[in-house]
């Protein structure tokens, strides 16, 4: 069996020629100035198994890690706009997630770190004048939209809209101005999972060859299920006999490769965030049983929005565990392309092929874990982040 760990010893000889490689390819898109990725390490299958392009856990991360990402946000923000003085951040409204209002006073801070002025706010959040976080009240500025459609705060127009809203809903108000970023193409109303996959594969494809791996090895497999109607008997058939078709082919690259595992599939929203609707399957038989309660959960995603297509995606079991048998996941935070910062999402109520993004998780950084979690891993975690974030620019790129 194919260990992807085994090749550690020749991905970093290869490092001058993969850190060449990657510069080449970031002058061909506009890198995003942020994201996060959840990777997958079950030894013999490093991968990508979810993208954000709205990070929302930068209040997970270590101090130590502060320095360096300020550096990096100064380094993006002066190269993309050189004149800017002020950043504005854009939040979502969850003024009762204080993990998520403990993320954005880590982004304000992150920021401040740089050089900037740096404020927060949106138009719905702006009669109430501070949000309650975990180390404090968060302040924020009054923010009204002008006749152009712009964002104003405090009566003036910020040199940059730093947006940290998924947009599941579509456009919100004030985020008409080029100076928003990430731009508003890249929310969840517009973007899809599988475009990002789509562009994802072909960077895997050149650095598996770089290295002399089996790209299977590096990315999951998946399709789409479009404009399946989960309550309709034939829709459902459909979809059952596709899903058998996919596990199948994924048995026969374990049985290629000398896996003894049962293969499993993670049914998802090809569009949308936060873990919603996500179901594990061995069999497409599954679907034929699904309970309305279980069916519900799948039609709908964030803030109630209808889920139009399913992406049907290879499941990648965690083979990282605590001392105690606890699933591990790590979870890579970038900016201006470049891994900087790790957690680990741990969930002890989670089998190793569950999705483990659930309230019952917990996170350790890096300067808490140490080497616990496979540190001989992170340069193939790191890379395998670092080709998601090409592949975001890319999904731009074919957007504009």
């Amino acid at each position: 069996m194919t260990n992807v760990h085994d090749l550690t010893s020749v991905l970093e000889s290869m490092r001058k020629e993969i850190t060449a490689w990657m510069a080449t390819k970031r002058e061909e898109i506009s890198i995003p100035i942020y994201g996060s990725v959840d990777i997958r390490d079950a030894g013999w299958k490093v991968g990508v198994v979810d993208a954000n392009h709205f990070p929302a856990g930068f209040n997970n991360i270590a101090e130590d890690d502060f320095p360096h990402l300020s550096e990096l946000f100064k380094a993006h923000i002066l190269r993309t706009k050189p004149e800017c003085k002020s950043v504005h951040i854009y939040p979502e409204s969850h003024t009762r997630n204080l993990g998520y209002i403990e993320n954005i006073a880590t982004i304000q801070r992150l920021i401040k770190g740089a050089g900037f002025v740096c404020t927060v706010g949106s138009p719905e959040l702006s009669e109430l004048g501070f949000l309650k976080g975990i180390s404090g009240p968060l302040k924020l500025e009054p923010v009204d939209v002008d006749s152009e459609g712009e964002l104003i705060v405090g009566g003036v127009k910020p040199d940059l809209i730093l947006l940290n809203n998924d947009l599941t809903n579509g456009k919100l108000p004030g985020l008409t101005s080029p100076s928003v970023t990430p731009p508003t193409e890249m929310g969840w109303h517009q973007r899809k999972k599988s475009e990002h996959y789509r562009c994802l594969q072909g960077y895997v494809d050149e650095i598996s060859e770089m290295i002399g791996i089996d790209p299977w090895h590096l990315m999951p497999e998946w399709f789409v299920s479009k404009d399946k109607c989960l309550t309709e008997e034939a829709c459902k058939t459909k979809l059952a006999s596709e899903i058998n078709e996919f596990i199948a082919k994924i048995q026969a690259r374990y049985d290629a490769y000398g896996i003894d595992r049962t293969p499993a599939v993670v049914m998802k929203n090809d569009r949308g965030t936060y873990g919603l609707g996500i179901m594990i399957l061995t069999s497409g038989d599954q679907i034929l049983n699904l309970s309305n309660r279980k069916i519900n959960k799948l039609r709908y995603a964030k803030g109630g929005a209808d889920v139009e297509s399913y992406l049907i995606q290879e499941g990648i079991p965690t083979g990282m565990l605590t001392d105690d048998g606890e699933p591990v996941e790590p979870v890579v935070y970038l900016v201006d392309g470049e891994a900087a910062a790790w957690f680990y999402r741990i969930n002890p109520k989670k089998s190793d092929m569950d999705n483990l993004n659930s309230p019952s998780a917990r996170f350790e950084n890096y300067t808490r874990s140490g080497d616990k979690y496979g540190t001989h891993a992170h340069g193939w975690h790191a890379l395998l982040a670092e080709l998601s974030m090409l592949a975001m620019g890319a999904e731009l790129n074919i957007k504009r």
